[in-house]
């Protein structure tokens, strides 16, 4: 279809072929939902500090859009993800064919600065690709939200959304926009997905020098960079010294680096352009983590990689000493926990990271809870000892909780855990603590593990962490 598109064009080789245009366009689109997503998992640790901003993700990604696409439109005459793809956008010539080939092939210097977007070009530019985006998100949105609830009310929507002659201003305005949301919004937004085909397929059969009717509105065409572009690229990005006479500052005065005009002549100009090594950089670790999850190279380097690693069991303060014992070979699944001390009556398991001793809660009694699928339900829970278990929720190592108890005991908030941890008398009963129980008393924090991320009784970890819990159906 490329070659298809350079037949079309004849000898413009600058010409983008519209595939191309339309891979910049789909990883431009990629980037909005791929910062949310980072955001919205950094705002699960950090919900104090980040939930506000990513309430505003579309306002302040708007507003960072806008800093990024206008210096990269003033430096490289395209946008971010324009240029990764070496494109360009310039001015249409108002004469008859829009083209001047014969002063390109002798003064390609003075045509670029001819067709390079003037102050005024940049700003209708930003507008398209910057507002336009944005407002349409907000519209989808809106629209989905809309129409969620109409079609959850059904006709009663009819009845309770009528116009409020009586109502405020702003209670006018609002019912105005959902009007036009229902009936008008649906319509507006099939012309501009037909309007877009139909720009596309007359670029594709070089009907047209715009493949957007919006490029064509404001009068600007996308090309691809040339020997001319990069000379004067190659000029704009070079190194600015902030001298005396370019800062303002006296002949023999030091200016800081982060005084105002020097962070406006170097520091963000190389910040911004640094952007076009992140992106690449970016795509290559994706698509590294991508093969590296889909394969079996990881598990079995790391299998390897332990084979012959043999490590000598921890020595924990204020324990007996222990008989050595011949080490056993275990599983990989089991090398989370390092071994049990033996100091005859039996000791809690050992984290093989931080070797401290890890808070665990008694073994079942009844056999069937190993097995969720058992048709006994009178089983008391591990954590809480009460009986029946409410709302049976199985862990990975296949036990049996209720679904509070193992939720607040993987995400290290149950009252037993903090109790054992905090040394309150009574703690020396927990299983984990029997015969471990430091002299004094007092806070077990950096001596115990509570057990936070791991199952109750085992103390394995739990893949995923609450997300790793499972209800089951009784």
């Amino acid at each position: 279809m490329e070659f298809m598109t350079a037949l079309q064009s004849g000898l413009d080789e600058q010409k983008p072929s519209l595939f191309e245009l339309l891979s910049e366009q789909q990883l431009a689109s990629l980037i909005p939902p791929s910062l949310r997503y980072l955001l919205a998992v950094a705002t699960h640790r950090n919900p104090r500090y980040l939930l506000r901003i990513l309430n505003s993700f579309d306002e302040l990604y708007a507003l960072l859009s806008l800093l990024v696409e206008r210096h990269y439109l003033k430096i490289y005459s395209g946008g971010f993800t324009e240029n990764f793809y070496g494109l360009k956008r310039e001015r249409v010539l108002r004469i008859k064919g829009g083209e001047v080939r014969r002063a390109q092939l002798g003064a390609a210097n003075e045509v670029r600065e001819t067709l390079k977007l003037r102050k005024n070009d940049v700003w209708k530019n930003l507008a398209v690709m910057v507002l336009l985006p944005y407002v349409k998100r907000k519209l989808d949105e809106s629209y989905d939200i809309h129409a969620a609830s109409v079609n959850m009310l059904g006709p009663t929507y009819r009845d309770r959304e009528q116009y409020p002659t009586a109502g405020t201003w702003r209670q006018r305005i609002f019912w105005l926009y959902k009007w036009f949301l229902r009936k008008v919004y649906p319509s507006v937004n099939a012309a501009y997905y037909f309007s877009m085909l139909a720009f596309s397929l007359a670029y594709l059969f070089d009907g047209s020098k715009y493949h957007s009717p919006f490029l064509w509105l404001v009068g600007t065409r996308m090309r691809r960079l040339n020997a001319a572009d990069s000379r004067a690229i190659a000029l704009a990005t070079q190194a600015k010294s902030p001298g005396p006479a370019r800062t303002g500052a006296r002949p023999g005065q030091t200016t800081s680096m982060f005084s105002p005009r020097t962070m406006t002549l170097t520091v963000y100009p190389r910040l911004l352009s640094s952007l076009k090594i992140l992106l690449p950089t970016s795509i290559f670790a994706l698509k590294f983590l991508e093969w590296w999850h889909a394969s079996d190279f990881a598990r079995q380097l790391s299998r390897k990689a332990n084979e012959g690693l043999e490590l000598p069991p921890p020595t924990i303060s204020g324990s007996t000493p222990s008989t050595p014992e011949r080490r056993t070979e275990v599983s990989s699944d089991e090398k989370s926990i390092t071994s049990r001390r033996d100091s005859g009556h039996g000791g809690p398991p050992i984290s093989s990271t931080t070797h401290l001793p890890i808070l665990t809660v008694p073994a079942p009694t009844h056999a069937d809870q190993a097995n969720p699928d058992s048709s006994n339900t009178t089983s008391a829970c591990p954590i809480c000892l009460n009986s029946p278990i409410q709302t049976h929720t199985a862990a990975q190592t296949g036990y049996v909780y209720c679904y509070t108890c193992i939720y607040k005991w993987v995400d290290g908030t149950h009252p037993r855990q903090e109790a054992f941890m905090e040394g309150n008398a009574g703690a020396e009963d927990e299983e984990g603590a029997k015969g471990w129980f430091e002299d004094g008393g007092g806070s077990r924090v950096g001596k115990w593990e509570s057990g936070a991320g791991r199952d109750a009784v085992t103390g394995r970890r739990v893949l995923g962490g609450t997300g790793g819990l499972r209800r089951v159906m009784v």
